[in-house]
């Protein structure tokens, strides 16, 4: 299936546990047909020691989601007549 989001694309997640929340889209995984959105879906992730964390640490990274769950923010909000 064709996917028509891209990079730095405006999205609002329709489902899930971020429901509503909006964001840009900052990479689209093709071949696992999911987008990474900023700001949705951030985990906690343990970095172990290495130059970049000398003393380990706990970064917040964003997961992956499926595209089928987010809309384009223009198509949103002409679609609930949201005035942008």
């Amino acid at each position: 299936m064709k996917m028509k989001l891209k990079r730095n694309d405006d999205v609002v997640v329709l489902t899930g546990d971020y429901k509503g929340k909006t964001g840009k889209i900052l990479r689209v995984l093709r071949e696992k047909s999911r987008v990474i959105v900023e700001g949705v879906a951030v985990a906690k992730k343990h970095m172990k020691k290495s130059q970049q964390y000398p003393d380990g640490a706990v970064v917040e990274v964003e997961r992956p989601i499926h595209y089928s769950n987010v809309m384009l923010k223009s198509k949103y909000d002409a679609k609930h007549g949201h005035n942008a």
